[in-house]
């Protein structure tokens, strides 16, 4: 009984990190994507000149997810903590 609510739990929570980390690498790898071809468009090899959109861009991405994110985190803490005593038995 005890394993069940373990494995559920795990997966719970990976499928929970997935969906958490899938909007940041999304938006960093459209926005490299775009730089990167912008700059085979017009022969600017700068490496550096793709991390400051990226960062621009990732950072907007996780401040319009961070409450959606954040809250759904809680919710699976909680409902964790609550698990515990079901294990203890």
């Amino acid at each position: 009984m005890g394993e069940d609510i373990v494995a559920d739990m795990v997966a719970r929570g990976l499928g929970l990190l997935v969906m958490a980390v899938l909007p940041p690498l999304g938006a960093a790898l459209a926005i490299g994507l775009v730089v990167g071809l912008i700059q085979a468009a017009t022969s600017i090899n700068e490496a550096t000149l793709s991390f400051v959109p990226k960062l621009v861009g990732v950072g907007l991405v996780l401040l319009v997810s961070a409450s959606f994110v954040g809250g759904r985190f809680a919710d699976y803490m909680a409902e964790v903590a609550e698990a515990i005593p079901r294990l203890a038995r």
